[in-house]
C-alpha cells in the first residue's frame, strides 16, 4: 500500500487509449459493477457508452473521487487480465508517492500495490518527522497488551486462539485483502456475545502491525477500549488518542494526520454507556476543542474526525442499533467464538490423557446451555479447570454439569482456600458484580474496592483462581473473567444481603434493582443480562449449594429471597410475567424439587416451545414436578431431535446425545398418565423422531391418562397421525380427537378402528387436511354407523369430494348415527353433493349444524338443499353456506323455506354477491310471522347504502332476530341513519349488530350514540376484520 498526493496521479488517458474499441467495452462494463456507491449515477449511461477512452478519462476525474478511480483502475485492468496496463499504473503511482514523501500532503487515499513492490516501499513511519518517537509510540502500545496477550492464551492455549484467529481474520478485508475485492469498507465492526473473542482478535489485528505490519496495508494505528475510557473526563480528540503516552502526544498526533492509511481500533462500543441521545447530539470536528469521550467517538464514527481512517470496532449484539446511527455502510462480521470443533480440540489439549478429556467433554455436552456458553474461551478454561479438579478427586463430572450454576459454583468454590477470611471480599466482590451487570460494565477499579473498605490485596486469592483479570495497563483495575461469572456473583449478592439483614426483596446499594426487576420484561429489554443473572439467583437458591457457599467462604446465604420471588405480588409470581421457556429455564436451573413444585402451583395452563435440547431438558425437569397442570400447547422444532444434515459434526455430536433427548422427552411425557388434572393436549408444528412418537404414544396409552381432549396438528414423521390413533383406542378418557396435516392414506383405517372400539368415548372428531382414499371414505362412514359416542364431526379442508359426501350420507341416514354437528367446511363439493345431502337431512333428526362453506354449492345446490329442509321431520338449526356462490336465485329458495314452518334458526351467507335483490328475497322471509330466523350473517355480500330501506323495515315488524352481521357492506351514513332509526323502536328485538363504521365520522359517531341510548340492550359491533383474509364471522356460534 502506498500514500499518493491527491493532486497528483497516473495518465489515465494515455492508459485508456491503448485498449482497442472491445476492450474499451469491457472496461465500461468491469467499471459500472465496481460503482457500488453510485459514483457514476450523475452521468447518462448512453453518455459513457459513447465516450472515447480520454472522454471516460475526463467524466471520471469530474465525477469520481481521485482516490476510488486510482484503485478500481487497477482492479478493472486486472480483471482484463492486461496485467502490463495494471503494473504500469502502479509504477506510476509508486514514483509519484515517493515524490510526495517530501511534501505536505493535501489529502488521503488508499491504492493498492502489488505484494512485490512493498520490498521497495519505505518504513510506514519513516516519512515521519521523528521515527524515534513513533518507535516510542510502539513500545507503549507493545507494554499495554502484552499482559492482555498473555492472558488471552492463556485462556485459550496459543494454538487455539491462533486458530480462532486464522479463521476471522480470513473474513476481515484489511486482514486478508486477496481474499477480497475492493475496493473495502471503511468500517469493520465484529459483533457477538460477551466472551466470544471479539477483542482478543481486534489485539491480535493491532499486535500484527505492532510486528512491522505484517501484511496490514497501514501506516499508523491506535487503540481505544471503551470500558478504560467509560466516566474519563473531556478531552480534545488529540489528547485521547494520545492518552497512553502524552509526552509523545506531537508524534502520535502528527502520524495520525500525516500517515496515510490510519486504523483504529474501538474495542467494547457497547460499554460506553453514554446517555441516550447523547452520542448524536454534539458531533465535532475539532481535534482541539475539549469534548466529552462519547461525542469524540460518535464524531470519529460520523467521519467528522480521521475521515479516511479505517475503524474496526467491536461490540456485543444490544449496541448494534445505536452503532448503525453513527456507521454509515459497515461491514458486519458475526464472532461465534470456539467451534464444537475447537471445543474438542481444547479439550483435547488441556487434559493430559484423550479418554478423560473425552469424558469431560461429554459431561459439558450434557449440559446444552452450558456447552454453548464454551464457545466463549474463558468458559471453556473454567469449564476444563473444573472438571479437571473432579477427575482429579475421582469424582463424575458429569455431577459437576448438571447447571451452568452448579459447575459455576463448584468453580467459584475450588478456586480458594475455604475459610471466613474471604467472607468480606465475596461480599464486596458481588456487589462490585451486581453493580456491573445493572449498569452492563464489566470491570471496577480501586477507588470502587476503597469505598467498601477492602484492600487489594484481599481479592488475590480471587485473581489467583482465575475470577477476576487484572488490567496490566491500569493498576488497580479488574475485570471478571467472563460475563456470566459476573452475572453468578451478581445473583449471590441478593442471597448475601438478605442474610446479612437488607431487605429479602430489593437492594439496599441504589446501583443495584431490586430482585423482582430481574425479572421485569422492561428491564430484561433494556439490560439483557439480567436474564442470567435471574438464572443464576434461582440456582443459587437450591439449598444444597447454599450449605457449599457457607462452608467454602464463611458466609450466610438466605433463602428469604425466594418467598418474595414466588408470592404473587398484585396477584401474579414473578415468574408469571416471563416467557415459558424464561420461567422453565431459572426453575430447571435451581435442581430443587420442592422449589420446583411450590413455583408451579400457580400454572394450570402452559404453552411450550422447544426449540433445543437445552429447552428439552428444562421443561422435562419442571412440567414432571407440576400438580396443576390442566392444559399444555406443545411445538418442537426440527433442531431438537432431527441433525442437520449439513453440519456433519453436529449431526455426529447429536447422535451421541439421542440417549439423553429421549431421555428428557420420556420425562416430558411422563406428565400425561402421572397428572391427574392434566385434560388437554395440543401438538403442533413438530418434528418427532420415531422413538419419540413411541415414547409419547406409550404414555398415551397408559391405563393412568386421563387426558379428554386431545390435538395433532402439522406434525412429523407423517407416522405420528396413525400411532397416536392406535395410542387412543378404547382409551375410555379421550372425548376430543383433532387430527390436522396428515397426508397419509393410513390414518383413516386406524381412525376407523378407534371409532368401532365398544369403549370409545369419542365426542369431537376433527379431521381437517388429510388424505383418504373412496374405499376409505367408506370404511369411515361404516364406522360413524357403528359409533354410539360421536357427536360432532369436523372434516374441514379434506378433500372429501362429491363422491366422499355421497358415502358420508349413508352414515348420516343411518337410524343409529348421533352426529349433531357436521363441517364439511372446504371439502371441494359441488352442486351434485346436495343431493345426498338433502335427503340425510330429511331422514337424520339429531344434525342440528351444518357447515358447507367454501365449497362451489351455487343456487342449484342452495335449491336442492332447501327441498330436504322444508321437510317438518328435518331438525336443523344451523346452516354455514360461506362463501358458496350464492346470489339473489338462491336466496329465493332460502326465502321459501323461512316463511315456511322450519326449524332454521341461524344462517351465514357471508362471501356471497347477493346483492340488492338478494336481500329483498330475505327481507320479505323475514317479514312472515312463520320465520324463526334469530342470527344472520351477510357479511361481504355487496348491499348497497339504499338496501337499508328495505332492512330497516324489517327492524320494525321482525320479532324472531336477535343477530345481524352487515359486516364488510358499504351501507353508507345514509343507510346506517335508516337502520339506527329503526333499532330506536322499542319493539325491536336486535341485540347485536355489526356493520362497517368509519370511526373518524362525527355524524356516524352521533347516529350510533343516540341508537343505543335509546336501545340501551343493544351491541353496536365495528367489523374490524381483514377483508383479505376473513375469519368466518359464524364460527363463534358454529361451536365444536
Amino acid at each position: 500500500m502506498e500514500a499518493v498526493a491527491p493532486s497528483r496521479s497516473f495518465n489515465l488517458p494515455v492508459l485508456l487509449e491503448q485498449l482497442d474499441q472491445d476492450e474499451l467495452t469491457t472496461f465500461k462494463n468491469i467499471l459500472k459493477n465496481l460503482c457500488q456507491q453510485n459514483e457514476l449515477q450523475r452521468v447518462a449511461p448512453a453518455e459513457i457508452k459513447e465516450a472515447d477512452g480520454r472522454r471516460l478519462a475526463e467524466m471520471l476525474a469530474a465525477h469520481c473521487p481521485q482516490y476510488w478511480v486510482e484503485t478500481v483502475t487497477v482492479q478493472v485492468f486486472e480483471k482484463m487480465n492486461r496485467m502490463d496496463l495494471s503494473e504500469q499504473a502502479k509504477d506510476e503511482l509508486g514514483e509519484l508517492s515517493q515524490k510526495s514523501l517530501q511534501e505536505k500532503p493535501m489529502a488521503l487515499r488508499i491504492v493498492w500495490t502489488h505484494p512485490a513492490k512493498c520490498a521497495r516501499m519505505e518504513d510506514p513511519l519513516e516519512h515521519l518527522k521523528d521515527p524515534g518517537k513513533e518507535e516510542a509510540y510502539r513500545s507503549v502500545l507493545k507494554q499495554k497488551f502484552a499482559k492482555a496477550w498473555e492472558d488471552d492464551l492463556r485462556l485459550g492455549d496459543a494454538e487455539s486462539v491462533q486458530a480462532f484467529a486464522r479463521r476471522y481474520e480470513a473474513l476481515i478485508p484489511f486482514c486478508s485483502p486477496k481474499a477480497h475485492e475492493g475496493p473495502f469498507p471503511h468500517s469493520v465492526v465484529l459483533q457477538g456475545p460477551a466472551g466470544v473473542g471479539k477483542s482478543v482478535l481486534a489485539r491480535k489485528v493491532l499486535r500484527d502491525w505492532l510486528q512491522r505490519g505484517l501484511g496490514l496495508p497501514f501506516q499508523f494505528a491506535f487503540y481505544l477500549s471503551c470500558p478504560e475510557l467509560r466516566g474519563e473526563p473531556a478531552c480534545t480528540f488529540a489528547e485521547l488518542l494520545s492518552r497512553d503516552c502524552p509526552e509523545l502526544r506531537d508524534a502520535v498526533v502528527r502520524g495520525a494526520t500525516q500517515a496515510r492509511h490510519v486504523l483504529l481500533v474501538l474495542d467494547g462500543f457497547d460499554e460506553l454507556r453514554a446517555p441516550t441521545g447523547a452520542l448524536v447530539s454534539d458531533i465535532c470536528g475539532d481535534w482541539t476543542q475539549p469534548k466529552p469521550v462519547p461525542v469524540l467517538l460518535s464524531s470519529l464514527l460520523k467521519r467528522k474526525l480521521l475521515p479516511r481512517a479505517t475503524v474496526l470496532v467491536t461490540t456485543r449484539p444490544q449496541a448494534l442499533r445505536e452503532l448503525r446511527i453513527l456507521v454509515e455502510q459497515p461491514l458486519l462480521i458475526q464472532v461465534r467464538g470456539f467451534s464444537e470443533q475447537d471445543r474438542k480440540l481444547y479439550f483435547l489439549r488441556r487434559f493430559p490423557d484423550e479418554a478423560q478429556a473425552l469424558r469431560a467433554l461429554d459431561a459439558a455436552r450434557g449440559n446444552a446451555a452450558l456447552f454453548d456458553l464454551g464457545a466463549a474461551p474463558a468458559v471453556c478454561w473454567l469449564t476444563c479447570a473444573c472438571l479437571g479438579a473432579q477427575l482429579e478427586r475421582g469424582e463424575d463430572p458429569a455431577a459437576a454439569c448438571a447447571t451452568t450454576t452448579e459447575l459455576f459454583l463448584r468453580f467459584l468454590c475450588g478456586c480458594c482456600a475455604p475459610g471466613p477470611h474471604l467472607r468480606a471480599a465475596l461480599g464486596a466482590l458481588s456487589l462490585l458484580a451486581a453493580r456491573g451487570v445493572w449498569a452492563q460494565v464489566s470491570g471496577f477499579c480501586g477507588p470502587e474496592l476503597r469505598a467498601l473498605g477492602l484492600a487489594e490485596p484481599e481479592l488475590r486469592p480471587f485473581v489467583a483462581g482465575g475470577v477476576l483479570r487484572e488490567d496490566g495497563d491500569r493498576a488497580g483495575s479488574y475485570s471478571f473473567v467472563h460475563l456470566s461469572v459476573q452475572q453468578c456473583l451478581g445473583a449471590l449478592f441478593y442471597l448475601l444481603e438478605a442474610a446479612e439483614g437488607g431487605e429479602a426483596g430489593g437492594a439496599d446499594d441504589e446501583d443495584v434493582g431490586a430482585v423482582r426487576q430481574l425479572f421485569s420484561t422492561k428491564a430484561r429489554a433494556d439490560n439483557p443480562g439480567l436474564a442470567w443473572t435471574g438464572r443464576f439467583l434461582f440456582g443459587l437458591l437450591n439449598r444444597g449449594r447454599a450449605r457449599e457457599l457457607e462452608t467454602t467462604f464463611g458466609c450466610r446465604v438466605s433463602t428469604r429471597v425466594l418467598q418474595e420471588l414466588l408470592d404473587a405480588e398484585e396477584g401474579r409470581p414473578v415468574l408469571a410475567d416471563l416467557d415459558t421457556a424464561e420461567a422453565l429455564c431459572c426453575l430447571h436451573e435451581s435442581q430443587d424439587d420442592a422449589l420446583v413444585r411450590k413455583a408451579m402451583v400457580p400454572f394450570q395452563e402452559l404453552t411450550v416451545h422447544l426449540r433445543d435440547a437445552t429447552e428439552l431438558a428444562q421443561a422435562a425437569f419442571c412440567l414432571q414436578r407440576s400438580q396443576n397442570l390442566q392444559s399444555l400447547w406443545l411445538q418442537v422444532d426440527k433442531a431438537v431431535f432431527t441433525p442437520d444434515a449439513a453440519d456433519e459434526e453436529a449431526a455426529g455430536a447429536r447422535s451421541r446425545d439421542d440417549k439423553h433427548l429421549l431421555l428428557y422427552w420420556t420425562n416430558l411425557c411422563s406428565v400425561l398418565d402421572s397428572s391427574s388434572k392434566l385434560t388437554f393436549l395440543d401438538i403442533s408444528q413438530s418434528v418427532l423422531s420415531a422413538p419419540a412418537v413411541q415414547a409419547l404414544c406409550d404414555h398415551l396409552a397408559a391405563s393412568s391418562c386421563c387426558l379428554q381432549k386431545v390435538a395433532l396438528r402439522n406434525t412429523q414423521p407423517a407416522d405420528a397421525y396413525r400411532d397416536l390413533c392406535l395410542s387412543v383406542h378404547g382409551h375410555r378418557t379421550v372425548t376430543h380427537l383433532t387430527l390436522q396435516g396428515c397426508d397419509q392414506v393410513d390414518v383413516l383405517p386406524a381412525l376407523c378402528e378407534v371409532l368401532r372400539h365398544p369403549y370409545c368415548r369419542l365426542q369431537y372428531l376433527q379431521l381437517a387436511s388429510c388424505s383418504a382414499t373412496t374405499q376409505q371414505w367408506a370404511a369411515l362412514a361404516l364406522a360413524l354407523a357403528e359409533n354410539q359416542s360421536l357427536m360432532f364431526l369436523n372434516l374441514t379442508a379434506v378433500e372429501l369430494l362429491d363422491t366422499g359426501a355421497k358415502l358420508l350420507c349413508v352414515a348420516l341416514r343411518h337410524p343409529r348415527c348421533l352426529l349433531q354437528r357436521l363441517s364439511l367446511e372446504s371439502c371441494h363439493l359441488t352442486e351434485a353433493s346436495c343431493k345426498e345431502l338433502s335427503s340425510a337431512l330429511i331422514v337424520n333428526q339429531r344434525l342440528t349444524h351444518l357447515s358447507l362453506a367454501e365449497n362451489d354449492l351455487g343456487d342449484g345446490g342452495v335449491k336442492v338443499l332447501c327441498e330436504g329442509l322444508s321437510y317438518p321431520e328435518c331438525c336443523l338449526q344451523t346452516l354455514v353456506l360461506w362463501c358458496c356462490n350464492v346470489t339473489s336465485e338462491g336466496c329465493a329458495a332460502l326465502s321459501r323455506l323461512l316463511q315456511q314452518t322450519s326449524s332454521l334458526t341461524h344462517l351465514d351467507l357471508g362471501l356471497n354477491h347477493i346483492g340488492l335483490a338478494g336481500l329483498r328475497f330475505l327481507c320479505e322471509a323475514l317479514k312472515d310471522p312463520c320465520c324463526n330466523l334469530q342470527c344472520l350473517w351477510l357479511w361481504g355480500c355487496s348491499i348497497p347504502p339504499f338496501s337499508c330501506a328495505d332492512l330497516s323495515s324489517v327492524l320494525a315488524i321482525n320479532q324472531t332476530l336477535v343477530s345481524l352481521d352487515l359486516g364488510q357492506n358499504s351501507l353508507g351514513f345514509s343507510g346506517v341513519k335508516m337502520l339506527c332509526e329503526a333499532l330506536k323502536l322499542a319493539r325491536c328485538p336486535l341485540r347485536t349488530l355489526r356493520m362497517k363504521i368509519d370511526e373518524s365520522d362525527a355524524h356516524f359517531q352521533k347516529v350510533l350514540r343516540e341508537a343505543r341510548e335509546s336501545n340501551p340492550r343493544l351491541l353496536i359491533e365495528s367489523d374490524s376484520r381483514d377483508p383479505r383474509r376473513p375469519p368466518r364471522p359464524s364460527a363463534q356460534d358454529f361451536v365444536f
